[in-house]
């Protein structure tokens, strides 16, 4: 079940939200490295790891679910937030440069369906960032934060997810070593945790991160052999001669983008 938007303000609200953020969004701007003038879509709940971005980027629309609802973002600007239908993203093809999905897979009924729309949306050179709660992990063991609802992933999972739906999935790092406790001296402790786990104990973090570029699939026909191309001379004399208005398909390559739209 979808947390509602309520419920996912309040615990970024919360220490433990706010330890959980920084965290999750350390590893983001280190695989995000250069976001200048680029379109970047949030989908799910994914307003509290945008704002580094919104300086450097050439536009930000934060899209949020109609089952889950949706909250004005930033509090004092002009409202970049959209509520959608997941399947049918109400955006053009081919029109954002990156996307971060953040409480968006492990909750959504139509995986299949949303990740076809991402794909739709997303430029050729795109890059999708995915934040999910890790199967391994403590925090999708307990449901007192947002980590603890929906269909965690192992990395397994994850990869072959994306495969399946057109993306090229890079390695995966992890976040949010520290235990979901909402007590002072482990909050203070969660840079220490996550140094820990990064280098000894990274299949147990608490989110899975994953960056996947958009594969754009081409079919190219093999080059005529020698013979080949001598028996389509002799099938299309006026080409063999030389006349450049002969209107003869040419098969040397044959290229086909595909477009998925649910």
């Amino acid at each position: 079940m979808r947390p509602d938007v309520i419920d996912l303000s309040n615990f970024y609200q919360s220490n433990l939200g706010q330890v959980a953020r920084r965290m999750i969004r350390r590893q983001i701007r280190k695989l995000w490295t250069d976001s200048t003038r680029r379109n970047i879509l949030g989908l799910g709940y994914a307003t509290p790891y945008l704002s580094p971005f919104m300086d450097c980027s050439n536009r930000i629309v934060a899209a949020m679910p109609a089952d889950q609802g949706a909250l004005c973002w930033p509090e004092l600007a002009e409202n970049l937030v959209s509520l959608v239908e997941e399947e049918r993203l109400p955006f053009p093809n081919e029109i954002f440069d990156s996307v971060l999905m953040v409480h968006a897979l492990e909750t959504s009924e139509q995986v299949r369906s949303l990740l076809r729309e991402v794909w739709r949306v997303m430029a050729p050179n795109g890059t999708l960032l995915a934040v999910l709660p890790n199967r391994r992990g403590i925090w999708a063991q307990l449901e007192h934060s947002p980590f603890g609802h929906g269909h965690p992933y192992n990395q397994p999972q994850i990869v072959r997810l994306m495969r399946d739906s057109m993306f090229f999935p890079n390695p995966i790092v992890g976040a949010l070593y520290a235990p979901p406790i909402n007590r002072r001296p482990i909050l203070r402790a969660a840079p220490v945790f996550e140094s820990i786990g990064t280098r000894w104990l990274s299949t147990i973090s608490g989110v899975l991160i994953i960056q996947a570029k958009k594969q754009i699939y081409t079919l190219a026909a093999p080059p005529h052999t020698q013979q080949q191309s001598a028996l389509l001379a002799l099938s299309n004399p006026l080409r063999a001669a030389g006349n450049d208005h002969c209107d003869v398909l040419d098969c040397n390559v044959l290229s086909q983008n595909t477009s998925v739209r649910n």
